[in-house]
């Protein structure tokens, strides 16, 4: 498993992981798939496809409730992870290995948190 401090986080509790040739792969938090449940289906988008900071770029579906994802990042879309279509369990199993897409060409971003602060923020959304 990635190691959940070494990425940022979003309020929306999507994660991003920033790689070496500067695009982010992005998934959701553990906080948000404990509060979705069982996923059921992903509904990502295409490779190619421009997405927008703050706007939903895909849904994922669970046993509870459909929730939209939030691009952290303006882009495009480089790669999507293929194996979430056939498993979207895999977010429920091991939230922080289970991205969603990878987004290039990135022209801006959200305000993103670290590890610290987005603990912080989902402790008190627990309350």
């Amino acid at each position: 498993m990635k190691n959940p401090a070494d990425l940022l986080y979003t309020k929306s509790h999507e994660w991003v992981r920033k790689l070496e040739d500067g695009s982010v792969q992005v998934g959701l938090t553990d906080y948000a798939q404990h509060q979705l449940g069982d996923l059921v289906f992903i509904g990502l988008p295409q490779e190619g496809d421009a997405v927008t900071a703050g706007e939903s770029f895909c849904d994922a579906e669970s046993v509870k409730a459909v929730s939209e994802v939030y691009s952290p990042v303006t882009g495009t879309v480089l790669a999507i992870n293929e194996e979430l279509l056939d498993h979207p369990e895999l977010v429920n199993e091991n939230p922080y290995d289970a991205w969603f897409v990878q987004i290039g060409e990135i022209t801006g971003e959200e305000e993103l948190l670290g590890a610290a602060e987005y603990e912080e923020l989902a402790a008190k959304e627990e309350k």
